[in-house]
């Protein structure tokens, strides 16, 4: 069984406040739009980080973090990206894959659009954390929590920071 903290788009900004939400966490999962790679690594002293780079994100951080990166977590496929679309409208990238071998678990980010929900033609669920930085569309500022135990999903938590823009 393993806890994991999810987020995305910070864009180089990093709310404190993560840190309590992601303390009984094992893993901290970033599905890219870091900003600067000083934020990865303040999460990686405090625990693991699976992270992807996204489209803002420069040469220093492209070169710690993969576009894609699929594996194992408790028996569940998971792969994070960073621009990956929704249901109904994938990325052609990601969709190829989907065809032939989907994953259980597909999170990305990118929108800053909040979503959780299952694809029902490719058989697996959908993460999208939103966006945890000052920067962009959203209203909100979200982070995700979740457990994954024998290749199940559960006790996923939507957890809301604060409005963009306000500490």
């Amino acid at each position: 069984m393993k806890r994991i903290g999810l987020l995305s788009d910070t864009h180089s900004y990093l709310d404190k406040s993560i840190f309590k939400y992601f303390e009984e966490c094992d893993e901290i999962w970033h599905a890219g739009d870091i900003g600067k790679i000083e934020v990865v690594k303040e999460l990686e002293a405090v625990k693991p980080v699976k992270a992807v780079y996204g489209n803002i994100d420069d040469k220093d951080v492209k070169a710690e973090y993969p576009l894609n990166w699929r594996f194992d977590c408790e028996g569940m496929d998971v792969w994070i990206t960073h621009i990956g679309g929704y249901p109904g409208r994938y990325n052609k990238r990601v969709r190829a894959e989907f065809e032939t071998n989907p994953p259980k678990l597909f999170i990305c980010g990118h929108s800053h659009i909040l979503k959780v929900m299952p694809d029902k033609k490719y058989n697996f669920i959908h993460i999208n954390p939103g966006a945890c930085g000052h920067h962009g569309i959203h209203q909100m500022r979200t982070i995700i929590r979740f457990t994954i135990d024998a290749g199940v999903l559960k006790d996923l938590e939507v957890i809301e920071l604060g409005l963009r823009g306000k500490e």
